[in-house]
């Protein structure tokens, strides 16, 4: 049976042995894909996925294993094996790099999609060195000097934005405070020394420099912040200013188009913006502070009828995915700037500002932040527009008042599956929340003692839901007693089951419950009479019905 694919993609690469295959062919393929994604050569299949075979002197893998060890530096592991035994095809599977790769004549190679979505191989330019070695994390870009840049491109004005910052937020480091201006820009990374003289870096350009100098030197430092109603623009301003000031500005331009909604906390209403307000500002900062500087584009907000969207010019770094924002170490593309902006009090000190992003949907039951528009090119979040789920709300502030202390962020995530989903077993949960099962068995079972979740069954069967405190506080206490299959059978049994979880019921409940009309439901009804299981308590239109004894 074959195992060649049917086409190429930017993981896979057809090449044609019929007249030989030259060996810098290979080995500049091999480079490619070592430098984008990894993935696998085929020799001897067309472009068009014909399988015509590979040539006997390349069938001997061990030998061109050793020839792509020896003509790429750093040395590339592949390994090479005969699949479709109908017609050998050599396979070269190529890990992914964590280091750039090079022939050993010095080619530097790359994939990349035509516009037609055809994958080619490509030069390596300059320029996308440093992206790509700030994407595999072994250069801060954001230290690096900026070439033609003096310390009078930093501007006084912004130096006591900065100190102005330092003194408002909580979480700022506050004996930064207590430096002159020029110990301020050492300890901040603002300066680094090049030969006998000081520079401005990155970093120090983008939080305090003059907006004519970032112009000039920077300009991909440029961001917009826009509002679009239906296909009308409302605002559309463009930020060439250094980042305290455009951050600043952004997320304060946020706050005339992030109405209130009064939820109820207790005996009292508190005010709630449809866009939490920490979660914003994290997501603004994470915008500019995780961007690559190296790629035209700008850092993009814009707000319309669906909701709230910030999106940056490049995409995950090496070990980051949408499947383990919340798990993966906090490290990022620019470690210089990012410590800056959290000492300075802008940033999450802990590195977990992506905690607060999802934080603020979670706690008002809101869907979750989406990040699936980021691509390999650019990072997305989308942060919807909708109201609270006041019943979600009440159980995690009873919750946290029980606790004196707020629910753990995966805990709050487990109660948002089970919310979404009302029933799963660990396995199913394990799909959507990148934590262990062990970890997971002790997030549920701890919030089955605090009484939010009632487990059923055992082993890998065992399965979890809200508990019927959960639906009950909500008033809904008919979608608790509906987890349970439903079928004709069980009619009785569930009828009862609400009964007595809401101490009466009405013809309209059971229908409800059932799934049913009015008639079947009163039919269901009388049976548990006849039964001498429930009683009427009432007559007429407001009747309803009691259960008798207990379960």
């Amino acid at each position: 049976m074959s195992e060649v694919p049917k086409r190429e993609n930017l993981t896979i690469e057809f090449k044609s042995d019929k007249k030989t295959l030259s060996d810098s062919v290979i080995i500049e393929e091999v480079v490619a894909l070592s430098n984008t994604d990894g993935g696998s050569l085929y020799i001897g299949v067309e472009d068009d996925g014909t399988i015509t075979g590979a040539q006997p002197t390349h069938r001997e893998t061990s030998r061109l294993a050793s020839l792509i060890s020896g003509r790429t530096v750093p040395p590339v592991p592949a390994r090479v094996e005969l699949v479709n035994e109908a017609m050998p095809v050599v396979r070269v599977s190529v890990p992914k790099s964590t280091a750039i790769v090079a022939t050993s004549g010095g080619k530097i190679l790359r994939r990349r999609l035509k516009l037609d979505g055809e994958p080619e191989t490509v030069a390596m330019y300059p320029f996308e060195l440093s992206s790509r070695l700030s994407d595999l994390g072994r250069l801060d870009f954001s230290a690096q000097p900026v070439p033609d840049a003096e310390l009078s491109d930093f501007d006084p004005v912004e130096l006591a934005r900065l100190r102005r910052i330092v003194d408002t937020y909580r979480k700022s480091d506050k004996t930064l405070l207590d430096l002159s201006d020029e110990e301020l820009e050492k300890a901040l990374g603002f300066v680094t020394t090049v030969g006998d003289k000081s520079v401005p870096t990155l970093t120090g350009l983008l939080l305090v420099g003059k907006t004519a100098a970032l112009e000039r030197l920077v300009p991909t430092s440029e961001a917009v912040f826009q509002v679009l109603q239906g296909t009308d623009v409302k605002a559309n301003v463009t930020y060439r200013e250094p980042l305290l000031y455009t951050i600043e500005q952004i997320v304060s331009s946020v706050e005339p188009w992030n109405p209130i909604t009064e939820v109820p906390f207790g005996l009292f209403k508190d005010p709630v913006p449809t866009f939490d307000r920490d979660a914003v500002r994290e997501a603004v900062v994470n915008a500019f502070g995780h961007r690559d500087y190296s790629m035209l584009g700008r850092v993009r907000v814009v707000i319309d009828d669906t909701g709230l969207t910030i999106s940056n010019p490049g995409g995950f770094i090496e070990g980051i995915s949408i499947r383990n924002l919340l798990t993966a170490d906090p490290h990022g593309r620019n470690p210089r700037l990012m410590d800056a902006l959290k000492r300075v009090g802008l940033a999450e000190r802990t590195g977990r500002g992506i905690d607060r992003i999802f934080e603020g949907s979670l706690m008002y039951g809101r869907p979750l932040p989406d990040y699936s528009a980021s691509s390999s090119n650019h990072v997305s979040v989308f942060i919807s527009r909708s109201k609270p789920d006041e019943a979600f709300v009440s159980m995690v502030t009873k919750e946290n008042e029980r606790r004196s202390s707020p629910l753990p962020l995966q805990s709050l995530l487990v109660l948002d599956a089970l919310k979404q989903c009302r029933r799963a077993t660990i396995e199913d949960l394990s799909e959507d929340i990148d934590v262990s099962s062990t970890q997971l068995r002790q997030i549920l079972e701890t919030l089955t003692e605090a009484g939010l979740v009632e487990a059923s069954g055992q082993g890998k069967r065992r399965s979890y839901m809200l508990s019927s405190g959960v639906y009950k506080r909500s008033g809904k206490t008919t979608e608790y007693v509906r987890q349970t299959d439903i079928d004709r059978v069980r009619y009785p049994e569930l009828i009862l089951k609400l009964a007595r979880t809401r101490g009466s019921i009405t013809t309209s409940d059971v229908a409800d419950l059932l799934h049913v009309d009015r008639d079947r439901a009163y039919y269901e009804i009388r049976k548990l009479i006849t039964d001498g299981k429930l009683v009427k308590a009432a007559n007429g239109p407001k009747a309803y019905y009691t259960p008798i004894g207990r379960p």
